[in-house]
């Protein structure tokens, strides 16, 4: 007996290994934001200051959680749309970083924040630490 061949019509989602602190609320919104639009995520639950040391993400553009994919690093709240497009241009860079926790950005724009938004910057981190805009949500 033959049977027919099995197609999958969605492709493998990537993957965002993420770094958080177990607690963090905020953490867990992005990581949901994160799956709800075409990432899987391996979320750990402890690490994230150790981890951006290692990675080289300077501190000044530190936030609640440090994530790695496909040799780049996100830190803070990116927007999906962002790293999609990262990794489509493939540039030299260490990553993208949303410095802080703006109101409004992805995991921080829950009901609990009202209307309110901030305006910030995806900040694109070159290899020597140096940012530029890649990205103005205002």
């Amino acid at each position: 007996m033959l049977f027919p061949a099995l197609s999958f019509s969605s492709p493998l989602k990537p993957l965002i290994t993420m770094w958080k602190s177990p607690s963090c609320g905020c953490c867990k919104d992005w990581e949901i934001y994160l799956q709800k639009n075409g990432f899987n995520v391996k979320a750990i639950p402890q690490g994230n200051d150790q981890i951006r040391k290692k990675l080289g993400m300077p501190i000044q553009y530190g936030s609640c959680h440090t994530a790695l994919i496909n040799g780049y690093v996100i830190e803070g709240h990116v927007p999906s749309r962002e790293i999609k497009r990262l990794l489509i241009e493939k540039p030299i860079a260490l990553g993208l970083a949303v410095p802080a926790m703006p109101i409004g950005s992805p995991g921080m724009d829950g009901p609990e924040y009202g209307e309110k938004k901030d305006p910030y910057d995806v900040l694109l981190i070159g290899m020597n630490g140096q940012p530029s805009i890649y990205q103005s949500y205002k």
